[in-house]
């Protein structure tokens, strides 16, 4: 076994934890959609955040090529699922709330959810600089700047319609960037 296939053991088991917790959520609102009322944004932000852990493990096996790991580089690529798991963590109601509310949680979570996402932008980019000594290619930081400003409007927002307008746009902006970049291994 290499470096890479043992150091990505972790990174799957944290993305895998993520998965679920996300699935869990998803699983728990169709299980019980007689208390769940569904809510737009908290929908799209559960879907958003469970294709972003499929992309990143998706995006890891690029670093298979990587051939000499330090703990620091290793530690800023872990830290990106760990964030991500925070981020399931947050993003939809868990199974032991007595009252399960799609819109009241993601209002009650949105700073966390957003802060959760801003974080995550920074340690994408710093996985760059720490891994390659350079920040990510032109398009991928663009899109990384298109994200930046729907976590930050999302931060500030509270009404209902431009968080519906930031979910579904980020979801589309999202399937878009896995397209245009990471279509295939």
């Amino acid at each position: 076994m290499g470096a890479f296939e043992y150091l990505s053991v972790l990174i799957s088991i944290v993305l895998g934890l993520g998965i679920t917790h996300v699935l869990l959520g998803f699983g728990q609102w169709l299980e019980r959609r007689d208390r769940f009322r569904p809510y737009g944004p908290a929908l799209a932000w559960a879907s958003f955040v469970l294709l972003l852990h499929i992309q990143t493990w998706w995006t890891m096996f690029g670093y298979q090529g990587h051939a000499s790991w330090n703990f620091l580089q290793f530690a800023v690529v872990l830290l990106q699922p760990i964030v991500l798991f925070l981020l399931a963590l947050v993003v939809l109601p868990s199974g032991d709330a007595p009252d399960p509310d799609l819109e009241a949680n993601f209002h009650r979570q949105r700073p966390w959810l957003f802060g959760l996402l801003i974080a995550l932008l920074a340690v994408s980019v710093l996985k760059d600089l720490v891994r390659d000594g350079d920040l990510p290619d032109g398009l991928n930081l663009a899109f990384h700047g298109v994200f930046l400003g729907i976590a930050v409007a999302g931060s500030s927002l509270k009404r209902d319609a431009p968080h519906r307008v930031l979910a579904y746009s980020a979801l589309g902006i999202l399937l878009v960037y896995i397209v245009v970049l990471f279509f295939e291994l």
